[in-house]
């Protein structure tokens, strides 16, 4: 088995714990703060270098782990981006179903569409004749 390129530990237990777990837990949460604050996405990529270092730290600090390792850094980088996306996609697709319901319905779990009817930027708006045609 190649475990050695996620994790370093003996136990893959502990990566799930420390870097699944608690790492994507918290890169949810950071994900969903970012898209609450209407902030774009990328914003999410920044946080997550933040956040894969304290990963990090944690594996350092309780399992012995090593702390300064660029490959278990950026593979718990890589977790908490994957997570912390997910949370940003779900939380901004609330908002765009919830504060923009008349123009957006929900197209699933991490995607919004336009409503069928809805006018999109630039379309004209329904004139109505002020007298019916004859």
């Amino acid at each position: 088995m190649i475990h050695w390129l996620l994790y370093e530990e003996d136990y893959i237990g502990l990566f799930l714990l420390v870097t699944v777990v608690l790492g994507g837990g918290a890169a949810i949460l950071a994900g969903r703060a970012v898209a609450a604050t209407w902030r774009p996405w990328w914003h999410v990529v920044g946080y997550m270098m933040i956040l894969g270092g304290a990963v990090r730290f944690i594996h350092y600090a309780l399992f012995d782990g090593t702390l300064v390792s660029l490959h278990y850094y950026l593979v718990d980088c890589a977790v908490c981006l994957v997570f912390g996306l997910l949370g940003f996609r779900a939380t901004r697709t609330a908002q765009m179903v919830t504060q923009y319901c008349w123009i957006n319905g929900r197209a699933g779990a991490l995607r919004w569409a336009r409503r069928p009817g809805a006018a999109g930027p630039g379309a004209d708006p329904v004139v109505r004749e002020e007298f019916p045609s004859r």
